[in-house]
């Protein structure tokens, strides 16, 4: 018979016996409880869990060997290289290195060599954008380690991942967009959040805590959780025309069915869903501020300008986004052509 466990709790045999307690809620990542079920420990686990973050508060180091992975890991969560990093940046950390200490949190610091670390980022050959991921989380903790005298030596430093190439997240299209539009008119809840995530340029862990008492004669005030850049944002007209037909009932512009305001998460998994209502399974949240980006960009917008709007911080950070557009105009002023002249008729 099977014993009681808590809410989103469940225990298994992993593939070697191993009993495992396993945490796995909806809009989270799962964590694999360390503490024995119901003990204080494991409460303290728990409660974490229930908090949503991406892996609970570290429980103390008196829980871990010393001088194993999971007492380095213990260690790094509670350094000011990991609190000074933006609470986004923190949970994506926390969630590549716990699937890491799941697995190898009880091997000695000391004694991990290079050839072991290749073994590890090797066998990850069928997800090469998560091994390239986890081989710099493991750099950044054998740095660490070296700096709090574990180690003497990086075992990982120069090791090279396999660098897939990627563009990222999807960047809308005009046509997606009108898409998504034709789709969702204005006065539904999925078209204002396309208008807010469209217009304000804004990560969607920051579109989720708007509402009417940030909105001033100036434009929306936003405070960026990931960067506490502090912004005003004018409001477009589009955008205007779309809050002017949102109630003011909520503190939030966003809210669930339940009227409760949206967690990130359980922000980007709905709006997954309104995405596939309208056959754009490609299309994500995050794609509609690289849409954004490209749009100022192409209307000839400076990156000083975009980033006054954006809120980034570098040159670097808006050229991800706006890389394309610069190639296609560029390539056409090399022909001395303007934006209405075409190379030939082939389209037409």
């Amino acid at each position: 018979m099977k014993r009681r466990l808590p809410k989103y709790v469940s225990e298994f045999r992993d593939r070697h016996g191993k009993m495992r307690v396993r945490f796995r809620r909806k809009g989270q990542p799962e964590y694999y409880l360390k503490a024995v079920p119901w003990t204080p420990a494991f409460m303290q686990e728990y409660q974490a869990c229930l908090q949503q973050t991406a892996a609970p508060a570290v429980v103390g180091s008196s829980l871990v060997a010393a001088g194993t992975m999971s007492a380095l890991i213990v260690a790094f969560y509670g350094s000011a290289d990991f609190k000074k990093l933006a609470p986004s940046t923190r949970k994506q950390y926390r969630h590549v290195i716990e699937r890491f200490r799941n697995k190898h949190g009880d091997k000695r610091v000391a004694a991990i060599e290079r050839k072991h670390l290749k073994a590890i980022i090797g066998t990850m050959h069928g997800t090469p954008a998560a091994a390239d991921n986890l081989l710099d989380r493991i750099k950044q903790l054998m740095g660490f380690a070296v700096d709090i005298g574990m180690r003497k030596d990086n075992p990982a430093l120069g090791m090279k991942g396999f660098n897939k190439h990627t563009d990222g997240w999807h960047t809308w299209t005009e046509a997606e967009i009108e898409q998504f539009e034709e789709r969702h008119p204005i006065g539904t809840k999925a078209r204002l959040a396309l208008t807010l995530l469209l217009y304000t340029t804004q990560r969607r862990s920051d579109v989720v805590g708007m509402g009417w008492q940030h909105v001033t004669q100036d434009g929306i005030a936003v405070g960026q959780q990931k960067t506490h850049a502090r912004l005003t944002i004018p409001i477009h007209p589009t955008l205007a025309n779309v809050l002017d037909k949102t109630p003011r009932e909520h503190l939030t512009f966003l809210v669930t069915a339940k009227g409760n305001s949206f967690t990130s998460n359980g922000f980007g998994n709905w709006f997954r869903d309104r995405c596939d209502e309208a056959s754009l399974p490609q299309c994500s949240a995050h794609g509609l501020r690289k849409a954004a980006s490209r749009r100022l960009a192409e209307d000839g917008k400076t990156n000083q300008q975009i980033k006054a709007i954006t809120g980034h911080k570098t040159d670097n950070e808006v050229a991800r986004y706006t890389a394309a557009v610069d190639q296609k105009r560029l390539a056409r002023q090399a022909f001395g052509m303007d934006e209405e002249q075409k190379l030939s008729n082939l389209t037409q």
